[in-house]
């Protein structure tokens, strides 16, 4: 039985920081055990112009504990107002990564997202033209679609047009959720990627609802039925090179994860490798791990995989229940299985 597991420093390829204080108190967590972070755009207010972006970076390095190795990959969120020019400034400096799509009311602070996608055809097509991906939050927003279902309505209403439109553009689907996401992704083989989270490698709807109502399990897209998270797993752990981690670590206080109308979103960032280590030796893929956490994603944003190494030892790992910040607690995600793998 392997004792010990080492692998290229992993990556994340969709991470929540917020800012200011909770910055502070997160950013630590993922800077230990990932090298580099897809850092999502959606502050308040957004970060929509390379001026953005710029200042939202330097805040997050001076946020870095002393001697971290971590690099923050900017992204700016597609309003209709984006500017192509800006985002083609943005990429030529070396400044963002990605470009993010979120569907206007679609998750935390989302009510700058896109409405009507005619007004964004200019953007897209000219991160097309220079190679920039766009990262999409994949659910429609209709009041009239169940929200199990919105994922898979996004696929033929938004994503199947913007795709046709723009052949050449380079889509990362994010936290994919259902097996209809996973069947499209491998139906195609070029200019098309998905991330998958950890959570959704372990939860499914019934941890959510099943027994009474679970918040901290609450996240969007939301948790699925038993067959989607069966279809994730195999997508994850098959080796395809087409999906790769992003953890979409979403911290939120509990304050607000409690209330009435409670926010969405999984604190993963402390124990997202105990959990995937667990995962991938449950379904006998531990020689696939390297590739979905510190393979798969570089390749497909053009990027180097990391030099350092990251090891795991079969040891029970011990991790904290949740995190104080200046704002409240912020409770890390309860896996609901044991876990038998730790970070050296």
């Amino acid at each position: 039985m392997t004792q010990t597991l080492t692998i290229r420093r992993p990556d994340d390829w969709h991470l929540h920081l917020r800012d200011g204080a909770m910055l502070q108190a997160v950013l630590p967590h993922t800077a230990a055990h990932f090298a580099r972070a897809i850092i999502m755009p959606n502050l308040v207010p957004p970060v929509v112009t390379g001026a953005d972006a710029a200042a939202y970076r330097d805040r997050i390095l001076d946020a870095l504990p002393s001697g971290a190795d971590f690099k923050p990959l900017m992204t700016l969120y597609l309003t209709e107002d984006t500017d192509a020019d800006d985002v083609a400034a943005a990429h030529a400096s070396g400044l963002i990564t990605a470009v993010k799509l979120y569907p206007a009311g679609a998750t935390t602070n989302s009510a700058s997202g896109v409405a009507n996608f005619d007004k964004v055809a200019a953007v897209l097509e000219r991160m097309a033209e220079i190679g920039l991906p766009l990262c999409t939050h994949g659910e429609v927003t209709d009041a009239n679609v169940d929200i199990f279902d919105r994922e898979a309505v996004f696929i033929d209403r938004v994503l199947n047009p913007i795709r046709r439109a723009h052949p050449h553009l380079r889509v990362v689907m994010e936290h994919i959720t259902t097996r209809n996401a996973v069947e499209y992704v491998q139906a195609h083989d070029t200019n098309l990627a998905a991330t998958i989270t950890t959570h959704h490698l372990v939860i499914n709807r019934n941890h959510i609802l099943a027994g009474g109502i679970k918040p901290h399990y609450y996240c969007l897209p939301v948790a699925k039925r038993e067959e989607h998270r069966l279809a994730l797993r195999t997508a994850a752990t098959s080796g395809d090179a087409r999906f790769f981690l992003g953890t979409d670590s979403a911290p939120h206080t509990d304050a607000n994860k409690l209330l009435p109308c409670g926010c969405a979103g999984c604190f993963t960032a402390p124990n997202t490798m105990s959990i995937l280590a667990e995962v991938f030796e449950q379904d006998g893929a531990l020689d696939k791990l390297e590739g979905f956490t510190s393979l798969n994603g570089p390749a497909f944003y053009g990027l180097p995989a990391n030099d350092a190494t990251l090891t795991l030892t079969r040891t029970a790992p011990s991790y904290p229940g949740h995190v104080d910040t200046e704002e409240g607690p912020v409770t890390v995600f309860d896996p609901d299985i044991p876990l038998n793998w730790s970070v050296a």
